[in-house]
């Protein structure tokens, strides 16, 4: 057991009650619940909510290693081999940095993500 405490975060009901940032256009919301880049700047690690309505596309390269779990709705992942898929709740999708991924939607999809990055650097 470690000599010093360390204490846990904690975000009640931030699926339902976190005010996603708006990221690009007017359909695409990002926004980092939580980043560790203040306390292990060494090894940052982001975690937050996407949000993709209806609209204009998405793309984007990665500059780091990312994971999504989508909670809600629907997105269309393609990749810049080609490869596409339809994403829908409880699907897990990882993207390699240097990775460039197109987001579309039908509708609206949601997604929890987790990104080994400091907090502003998406």
């Amino acid at each position: 057991m470690s000599a010093t405490a360390v204490p846990f975060s904690y975000h009640p009901k931030a699926q339902t009650d976190f005010k996603i940032p708006l990221l690009a256009g007017d359909n695409a919301y990002l926004g980092d619940v939580f980043s560790s880049d203040k306390t292990n700047p060494e090894k940052p690690i982001s975690a937050g909510l996407y949000r993709l309505e209806k609209g204009e596309p998405l793309v984007y390269t990665y500059k780091y290693d990312e994971m999504k779990i989508f909670l809600e709705g629907d997105m269309t992942i393609t990749d810049a081999t080609g490869q596409s898929v339809k994403a829908t709740a409880g699907d897990v999708f990882y993207f390699p940095a240097g990775s460039t991924i197109t987001f579309t939607t039908s509708n609206y999809g949601l997604a929890f993500y987790c990104g080994q990055r400091k907090h502003s650097d998406f």
